[in-house]
C-alpha cells in the first residue's frame, strides 16, 4: 500500500499522496538516514517553514488541476489506442455465433473460475434489430 500510494502513476503524473498532502512522503529510511531534504528542513527556522508549507499546500489546487487534465488525456490516449484495435463486426442470418453464459452469479463468483463463459455454436435464424437475435442450436 505504501509502495502504490508513493509511487508516480501514469495516468496523473503525480504520486497519491502528493495530491491528497501537498508534498511527497518521507520514506522511514530517510528518518534514520537524512536525506538532503530532511536535512534542508532542519536549516529553515520555524516561520521559513511555515510559509514554505504554506506556499506548498497553495500550489496543491493547481497540482491537482494539472493531474486531472493529464488523467484526461491519458484516458483520450488508451481510448484512441483500444478504438484502433476493435471494429464492429455485422452478424447477418445464417452466421455461427457463440452466446454468453449469463447464468454465472456475477455477485458471488460462483461457477466462474472453472466454466466456460460461452454457449454454442448457434446459427442466427432472425435479426430483429438493436442487437437482439433469434438462435437455433445446432444439432
Amino acid at each position: 500500500l505504501w509502495a502504490h500510494r508513493t509511487s508516480i502513476r501514469t495516468p496523473t503524473g503525480a504520486t497519491p499522496f502528493s495530491l491528497v498532502f501537498g508534498s511527497e512522503a518521507v520514506l522511514p529510511l530517510e528518518v534514520e538516514i537524512p536525506s538532503l531534504r530532511i536535512s534542508l528542513q532542519g536549516i529553515l527556522d520555524e516561520d521559513a517553514y511555515k510559509e514554505a508549507r504554506l506556499s506548498q499546500l497553495e500550489s496543491l489546487d493547481e497540482a491537482r488541476l494539472d493531474a486531472e487534465q493529464q488523467h484526461r488525456v491519458y484516458a483520450d490516449r488508451m481510448c484512441r489506442q483500444y478504438n484502433k484495435k476493435v471494429y464492429e463486426r455485422d452478424i447477418y442470418e445464417g452466421d455461427l455465433v457463440l452466446r454468453l453464459d449469463n447464468r454465472i452469479d456475477k455477485k458471488t463468483g460462483e461457477g466462474r473460475k472453472f466454466q466456460l463463459k460461452w454457449l454454442g455454436p448457434y446459427r442466427v435464424m432472425k435479426d430483429y434489430g438493436n442487437g437482439a437475435y433469434l438462435l437455433c442450436m445446432l444439432e
